[in-house]
């Protein structure tokens, strides 16, 4: 099994950006049509999309639906959608809208009965975002850190039924720093539910060192290595194979 990429669409203000650390305030704006981008990705030879509303992270609720709704129009590849994801009815709303998988992140930190309602109620499609600031997890956009083990999370989901986690090392998001490979291999190790990377990929050597890894990682999320042209499409994705 190779592992699958996802480049990520990051949404501010309806266009695509990458932050650095998830400072809202330190956003560079990439595309300002996310769906020409999710066309382009998708061109490229992509098998998924990470699309994620920033402002709805911090909102919580959606704030980007229109640039969503694009780029589902866009692109036949799936696409899983995190980012103001907090109550049924919107899980339920984008998954009827072709969202492929939804992302909770702040409500698996702080609202475990919905984490597993949705789980039973459509299996295959709720993915885990576990999103850690020093090893411990953060939520509302990662404007806040708890006191919660990003380990112990992933764990306590173990059982869930999720359809995957997506491990994001905030102190390395947009820096170019190389993923937290160690701590990622802890929760792959640790829960029997596919582990997606994320944070830092820097170059094609993080997905090499992902693919060489005897822990079950599945896949790695890439953004500003993409963006800034550190790594092609085409080698990165020679590299996952």
């Amino acid at each position: 099994m190779g592992l699958t990429l996802y480049p990520a669409i990051d949404l501010k203000g309806g266009a695509c950006v990458r932050l650095r650390q998830g400072e809202m305030d330190a956003a560079t704006i990439y595309a300002e049509d996310p769906a020409a981008q999710a066309r382009a990705w998708a061109e490229a030879g992509f098998s998924w999309l990470h699309v994620v509303d920033l402002d709805g992270a911090v909102a919580g609720e959606s704030r980007n639906g229109t640039a969503v709704r694009a780029i589902l129009r866009s692109v036949t590849i799936p696409v899983q959608l995190g980012g103001g994801i907090r109550t049924m009815a919107a899980i339920e709303a984008w998954l009827e809208a072709g969202v492929a998988r939804v992302i909770l992140g702040s409500a698996a930190a702080k609202d475990p009965p919905l984490v597993r309602a949705a789980c039973r109620r459509f299996p295959g499609r709720i993915v885990l975002g576990i999103d850690a600031r020093n090893g411990m997890v953060a939520t509302e956009g990662w404007a806040a850190t708890s006191t919660i083990p990003a380990l112990d999370l992933a764990r306590a989901y173990g059982d869930a039924g999720a359809a995957a986690i997506v491990f994001t090392d905030i102190g390395r998001d947009g820096m170019l720093t190389g993923l937290n490979l160690a701590a990622t291999e802890a929760i792959a190790r640790a829960v029997p539910i596919p582990v997606i990377a994320s944070g830092g990929a820097a170059s094609v050597e993080d997905v090499r060192a992902v693919r060489a890894s005897d822990a079950p990682i599945a896949g790695i999320i890439l953004g500003r290595a993409l963006y800034d042209g550190r790594i092609t499409p085409a080698e990165a994705l020679a590299a996952a194979a």
